[in-house]
């Protein structure tokens, strides 16, 4: 039946996904984030992809979800930190700038329990300071065991990690627990930013949560900025940070130190 073209196909791709490991197929795009205070490029989101010898270059969507079910989600997440960290500490080098890279971190790593040694391992053989790269979390990860996962964020955020939560405001968002999250931004997600200039309940919420987040010492970014329209909302709002298509989608590294060298030769303006 069905069933069985479905995990013939499924193995394939797990025994492609296993050597694309050890054949280093995997290709780190980058998302400029906005700091909406100097107009400048402060920050990037590191996001896999999967250059396939004949597929093509995959997005995360094709692969994750395998990689999280064969268990090689933690090796492919442990790849992309490193390859990221390399990367932000050479852009420093570069003089491209104090660039702070975001890595996300899957429940399945984060259950291993290993979390603190890998990035402490992450940073020390890449030289990278610990101020330079945040993790994004979202909220059921946390959830899963809190008192635990309170403790280990906690802990990385001793060491100067940033933390951010993730998509905030689709999972549970019970403000008692947000308060007890040690975490430095909350991400706004990019489902309340899309029609925040049509609907006036979503530029209600925009709005909430970032007053929330600043009264819990918290910045906020908000994802899914596509418009002028929407960054001035935002910026009227207080928001501390735009990621989206308005700034720039995922680009390659190469084109990412393009975006940053042309920064740094313009006049600090306010866009």
């Amino acid at each position: 039946g069905n069933m069985r073209v479905a995990s013939v196909e499924q193995l394939a791709l797990e025994t492609s996904l296993r050597k694309a490991i050890f054949k280093n197929e995997f290709v780190i795009y980058y998302q400029p984030k906005m700091d909406l205070d100097s107009g400048r490029i402060t920050s990037v989101e590191a996001l896999v992809r999967w250059q396939h010898p004949t597929m093509g270059l995959l997005p995360p969507s094709d692969f994750i979800p395998l990689a999280e079910e064969s268990g090689l989600i933690s090796a492919i997440g442990e790849l992309v930190m490193e390859r990221a960290c390399r990367h932000a500490r050479q852009w420093h080098q570069q003089g491209l700038g104090d660039i702070c890279v975001s890595v996300n971190l899957s429940a399945h790593q984060f259950r291993k329990g290993n979390v603190a040694q890998i990035i402490d391992r992450v940073l020390d053989s890449t030289g990278l300071p610990a101020n330079l790269l945040e993790l994004e979390l979202t909220e059921s990860l946390i959830m899963e065991d809190m008192d635990q996962n309170i403790t280990l964020l906690q802990e990385l955020r001793t060491r100067g990690i940033e933390l951010a939560l993730d998509d905030f405001g689709t999972g549970y968002s019970s403000l008692s627990y947000l308060k007890r999250f040690p975490v430095d931004t909350l991400k706004i997600d990019r489902s309340f930013i899309m029609e925040m200039d049509t609907s006036s309940d979503d530029a209600a919420i925009t709005r909430a949560i970032i007053d929330m987040a600043h009264s819990l010492k918290m910045r906020v970014i908000a994802e899914g900025v596509e418009t002028a329209a929407h960054l001035e909302m935002l910026r009227e709002m207080g928001c501390d940070g735009i990621q989206g298509f308005y700034i720039s989608k995922p680009v390659p590294e190469t084109r990412l130190q393009e975006i940053l060298r042309d920064q740094i030769h313009k006049p600090r303006v306010k866009i």
